[in-house]
């Protein structure tokens, strides 16, 4: 019997069996179930940075993230925001930290970021780190003294460049500071951790001229970043092109299944394009992301559902976020696809029965998938870490609800996110949920290119 049965492939996507019927792949890599696989001593993925506490006679409190990555020695935990705005988040955090709890939060939040350990060790707790249009928002509002002087220094060493071409070179440099912060991780693990994703402007999410160039621009910052591409059919052009050029590339406003196997069909020619032409690949990284709540939340489910007199529960609703990650996520696997999934967007909520839950990281548990926790969802895990259940490493070979995917099949566009064929290229970028999300992303640049406007104005 396979792990899950819901993703079984037919045809061209069946996957080859192997152990006990399981799919074969590494056991490193979390496929085959623990007890068919023989493995050395335990391992622990945040373990760098904790060598210095071994000695501790107190057993030490582990974050609710910490726990997650302990079901995998491959799984990550990423910083989504930037490295620059982490020391006034975790102020403002241990502020408002529950009776009791402080110095247990303050060791938490060190041990997965921490400036000084970083440039001293080159170790964090964090792997790596995302951004996007709001949070590099957020960073300039955190500073707007700061950010205001470096927008009047570009316009005065650019007479000639107007505001947009202002506001670019101020975001590049937003990345590169924050690559720069976490640089020492990048050169201590040989460039197998600590690298930073920098977003092309969302507002060019169709043109591929325009995300080349600013896709190359945006790799010049460090050796440490990549280059965050949308979910597009000319975004997933872009990214052959760069993946060709040895540039790490992170997919982002992604949410079905058929742009995930679209992407992996454009690494893989880009990497054949490489290899051919002798790149340098010895650092390069790809990751695939999937915006969890976004799908169910920001696309068209919800109003398909009540079109047709379906009443889509809450649990529902993540039942199918499940079922198209695991689908993708497996697929990945089976093919042996050198790209990692990335799990973005998740919650904490009740679920039917009133318990407080976070599926978005409790069913992948055991995955060696990257999950990038933006601030507030790092304080919501905090603040109810004693009402969660433990963390099931074999979560991840879970088969999701059946009776939920059988019922959400009825709803076009969960069928667009979870069939193979559900989308042709052209079709993604009109999906719903990538609309509602690339909207609220160019939203957020408007804004900062106001800022620049502002500052520039005078």
């Amino acid at each position: 019997m396979a792990i899950i049965p819901l993703f079984q492939m037919q045809g061209k996507h069946a996957p080859r069996q192997g152990t006990r019927g399981f799919p074969v792949a590494n056991c490193h890599m979390g496929l085959i179930p623990r007890g068919n696989c023989v493995r050395g001593a335990a391992q622990d993925p945040l373990g760098a940075i904790l060598e210095s506490s071994a000695t501790q006679e107190l057993p030490m409190s582990k974050h609710i993230l910490e726990k997650l990555a302990d079901t995998n020695p491959e799984a990550e935990i990423w910083w989504d925001s930037s490295p620059l705005v982490y020391p006034s988040w975790k102020e403002e955090t241990l502020a408002a930290a529950p009776a009791g709890k402080a110095d247990e939060w303050a060791e938490q939040l060190a041990r997965l970021y921490d400036q000084d350990t970083v440039n001293a060790q080159g170790t964090m707790g964090f792997r790596g780190v995302t951004t996007n249009p709001p949070l590099s928002l957020q960073a300039v509002q955190l500073d707007p003294q700061g950010w205001t002087q470096l927008v009047k220094d570009i316009a005065a060493a650019n007479p000639g460049l107007g505001v947009e071409g202002v506001y670019w070179k101020m975001y590049l440099e937003l990345v590169k500071k924050g690559a720069d912060a976490i640089l020492p991780v990048f050169d201590k693990s040989g460039g197998k951790y600590g690298m930073l994703s920098g977003q092309v402007d969302p507002r060019f999410v169709t043109d591929g001229e325009a995300m080349l160039e600013q896709g190359l621009s945006i790799a010049e910052m460090g050796e440490n970043v990549m280059v965050k591409l949308p979910g597009s059919k000319e975004g997933y052009e872009v990214l052959e092109e760069l993946t060709a050029r040895g540039i790490s590339t992170n997919n982002t406003t992604s949410f079905a299944v058929a742009q995930y196997s679209r992407c992996m069909a454009a690494v893989t020619a880009g990497l054949q394009r490489a290899k051919a032409a002798g790149v340098d690949l010895s650092k390069w990284r790809s990751v695939i992301t999937h915006m969890s709540s976004r799908l169910g939340e920001k696309g068209d489910w919800q109003k398909e559902a009540k079109l047709r007199g379906i009443d889509l529960s809450l649990d529902e609703i993540r039942d199918g976020e499940e079922a198209v990650l695991k689908r993708a996520y497996w697929y990945g696997k089976n093919t042996n696809h050198p790209s990692k999934m990335l799990q973005c967007s998740m919650r904490v909520e009740k679920d039917k029965d009133g318990k407080t839950v976070s599926r978005h990281i409790q069913d992948f548990a055991g995955s060696d998938m990257v999950y990038t926790c933006p601030p507030s969802y790092i304080k919501q895990l905090m603040d109810v870490a004693d009402e969660l259940a433990p963390f099931d490493p074999k979560a991840i070979e879970r088969e999701p609800n059946p009776a939920s995917v059988e019922k959400l099949m009825k709803l076009p566009s969960f069928r667009q996110a979870y069939e193979f064929e559900g989308m042709k290229p052209h079709e993604f970028s009109k999906y719903g949920a990538f609309q509602a999300t690339a909207t609220e992303f160019a939203a957020a640049t408007r804004q900062t290119v106001d800022f620049v406007r502002m500052v520039m104005e005078g």
